[in-house]
């Protein structure tokens, strides 16, 4: 897992979504996975240990991205204003309609974020009659 990693990832999540044809904001998809495989690279790296990233189409159209690393230290979001970094995260609430972390029975941990489609509503069309 190196920094080339992000790159990677990102090219792949626009890559695998646009095969699957998902409604869904693909840029928004590709900004929560470049987001968390950059904080996984930062400070997930384990010596001997991968990172894991896996995307899932759901039944209501939403996705889930999940983004695993080899510690089992959880991530946090508070931020000071000013600071230079550590934003991704709070970036990534900001987009997903769902943000968790939970701890995976072998090793490390797992961060995923759930990514709905947005539905525009349309004002009624007046007819005339």
């Amino acid at each position: 897992m190196t920094p080339r990693s992000v790159r990677l990832a990102r090219l792949h999540t626009r890559r695998r979504l646009t095969m699957w044809q998902w409604p869904g904001d693909i840029d928004d998809a590709v900004l929560v996975t470049s987001e968390l495989v950059a904080n996984a690279v930062r400070h997930g790296r384990l010596p001997g240990h991968e990172l894991w990233v896996c995307m899932r189409e759901l039944e209501d159209g939403g996705l889930t991205v999940e983004v695993s690393d080899p510690l089992r230290v959880f991530p946090t979001i508070d931020k000071e204003p000013g600071d230079e970094d550590g934003r991704g995260l709070l970036v990534v609430s900001r987009i997903a309609a769902e943000l968790d972390w939970f701890l995976r029975p072998d090793v490390g941990k797992t961060v995923r974020a759930r990514l709905t489609i947005r539905r525009v509503s349309h004002p009624p069309v007046a007819t005339s009659g």
